[in-house]
């Protein structure tokens, strides 16, 4: 018994001699030499990769941001500067980028104008300002905007106001204030909203029709323009 509580007793702290330096386990020294590299499945030390330039950075996190969706130069721009990437660095990529077609801010703010009006029904005014917050040139935009035209900006507001009128509630004069505000949020100019709500109306039903034929377009549109003016 005596010497087996001895044997325990030896199991402590004073149980085994010091350790020579250097005399670590595998474990920890197969871990101090890993620290410069990774294993590969056979055992044997990959070479550390040496550390990216700045550039290599600064384009990696260009495609990132493009794998997203498409971006114009000032958001790149914009972007790299939070990452703190440098003058220098942002000005060099983003030319070369320019150069080879990988960031085009003409064909950004063309596709911009087309998939925003066509999914959102957004007029050219709110377009214009989205353009102007992603930092497209202001004769960039007018040229993007251009392809929009005052028949089909028309011919949109009308669908807009057709698809509301369906669960629309309210009087006439509530119905008719509501659609025009929509519109007016969306971008549209006065004179198209209101035609657009009015014409709408009309062709709804008789009391529709009854509000609808006591509207004077041009002299709402004008004294609304005159309060924004």
């Amino acid at each position: 018994m005596a010497g087996r509580r001895g044997a325990r007793a030896g199991r402590g702290w004073d149980a085994l001699p010091p350790r020579a330096a250097g005399d670590e386990p595998a474990g920890r020294a197969g871990s101090a030499r890993g620290r410069g590299g990774r294993r590969t499945a056979d055992g044997a030390e990959r070479p550390v990769e040496p550390p990216k330039s700045e550039s290599e950075v600064a384009r990696e996190i260009c495609l990132r941001q493009l794998a997203v969706r498409p971006r114009t130069r000032a958001e790149l721009a914009k972007v790299l500067v939070r990452k703190e990437i440098s003058e220098e660095v942002i000005a060099e990529v983003l030319d070369r980028y320019d150069e080879v077609g990988i960031i085009d801010d003409a064909a950004f703010a063309r596709a911009w104008v087309s998939s925003r009006h066509q999914g959102r029904g957004l007029a050219r005014r709110a377009l214009a300002n989205e353009l102007r917050q992603r930092g497209v040139d202001a004769e960039v935009a007018g040229e993007a905007l251009e392809t929009l035209d005052e028949d089909e900006e028309a011919a949109t507001a009308r669908a807009l106001v057709d698809r509301k009128l369906r669960t629309a509630t309210g009087t006439p004069d509530q119905v008719f204030r509501r659609l025009v505000g929509m519109l007016a949020r969306k971008g549209y100019p006065a004179g198209v909203a209101i035609r657009a709500v009015k014409d709408a109306l009309a062709a709804r039903d008789a009391e529709a029709a009854e509000f609808a034929d006591q509207i004077d377009a041009d002299a709402m549109a004008d004294q609304e323009n005159d309060s924004l003016s």
